[in-house]
């Protein structure tokens, strides 16, 4: 019997969960995920109401959550939600402000001997730059995307 691959998703609490999915649907080259058919199915059968709502991009969507999937794997069309790699953001009170280094990044790796154009990109869409590393096990760059989480460019 073969093992089916545990579905999972990097959940990421945020200020603006729809900004964070706008930038890093952007910075992975992933699609924004579009919930509004379940989202008026709930609408019409009464089961959410519609302040948990916001309009965003011409259609409906969760005001306190927003997905990003790989354009490649496949998702529910019924929910919008991915069914491979995902990242969801999460609204967290604004008081709950980031104090401290992620416990979880993300790494991306780039194309070889692009990093730097990678990083420029990536600043074009909101990122900062940390630092720039150079170890004996290789050469990174620390960012922050616009709410202050790192993430390491290869």
């Amino acid at each position: 019997m073969t093992a089916t691959p545990v579905h999972w998703k990097l959940v990421v609490d945020a200020r603006d969960p729809h900004a964070q999915a706008a930038f890093w649907a952007a910075a992975l080259h992933y699609e924004v995920e579009d919930h509004s058919v379940l989202i008026g199915k709930l609408l019409g059968l009464g089961a959410v109401p519609p302040e948990i709502l916001l309009d965003r991009d011409g259609r409906k969507a969760w005001r306190d959550a927003a997905g990003v999937r790989h354009p490649e794997d496949p998702y529910d069309p019924e929910s919008g939600g991915g069914l491979g790699r995902r990242l969801l953001f999460n609204r967290v009170p604004s008081k709950e402000r980031k104090t401290g280094k992620n416990r979880l990044h993300i790494d991306l790796h780039g194309p070889a001997g692009e990093r730097e154009a990678e990083v420029e990109r990536l600043r074009a869409l909101g990122a900062g730059v940390q630092r720039h590393v150079q170890e004996p096990a290789g050469e990174w760059v620390v960012m922050t995307d616009p709410e202050g989480n790192e993430f390491c460019v290869h």
